[in-house]
């Protein structure tokens, strides 16, 4: 009886971990485009109005017109001038807007932005014991000092910034998204850094 209630959980659990991340899949590419087509609706409803267009083909046109904007003003902040207004307009508008440079390192994460903060995973020593902890490096400084962020299991997206001398800082060759995954578990899946770090360890007193 025990073991027909075992299997009984164990197999409803082994489906909901596969019908989930694709539900919330299903449900953030809903929400997305819903999001995306409220705010195209004012230029799709001239674009409704003035030709046979209806619904998601008007939708696609607009998005395609929106994706030659973006094109457009990724060009233009290519050339010396549109880089310099673009510049200038960030240092005297953009940044005094609340938020905006949250959502700007966020969005350049996303796409892999090499300047993102979040581009060097570490082990530190934020204690000077043998206590290590998962940390990302934001910051290198000339006398060898480094500032790194380190977030709180299960939510990377808080946590606190320690400047440390260089020597209690290991940085080991693990992505940020395995890094990421294991501080999202709560530490789960850890050996990889640990095994990163002892291999780093051996090598140096060889």
């Amino acid at each position: 009886m025990n073991r027909l209630k075992e299997f009984i959980k164990s197999t409803i659990l082994g489906g909901l971990l596969v019908i989930l991340p694709l539900a919330i899949f299903f449900f953030a590419l809903t929400w997305i485009f819903g999001l995306v087509q409220a705010t195209i609706s004012p230029l799709t409803t001239i674009i409704m109005q003035k030709s046979p267009l209806q619904g998601i083909v008007a939708d696609i046109l607009v998005v395609a017109l929106l994706i030659i904007v973006c094109f457009t003003v990724g060009v233009i902040v290519r050339t010396k001038l549109g880089k310099w207004l673009y510049l200038l307009l960030e240092s005297n508008v953009f940044l005094k807007i609340p938020g905006y440079s949250l959502i700007k390192e966020t969005v350049s994460q996303f796409f892999g932005n090499k300047k993102s903060p979040f581009s060097s995973v570490a082990l530190v020593q934020i204690f000077g014991n043998e206590t290590l902890v998962s940390a990302f490096i934001t910051d290198e400084h000339k006398d060898g000092t480094r500032t790194v962020f380190v977030p709180t299991g299960p939510n990377p997206t808080s946590g606190n910034i320690y400047h440390l001398p260089k020597g209690q800082v290991h940085p080991v060759d693990v992505s940020v998204e395995d890094a990421m995954r294991s501080i999202i578990s709560c530490g789960a899946g850890s050996s990889t850094l640990i095994s990163k770090k002892q291999q780093i360890t051996k090598t140096a007193q060889q």
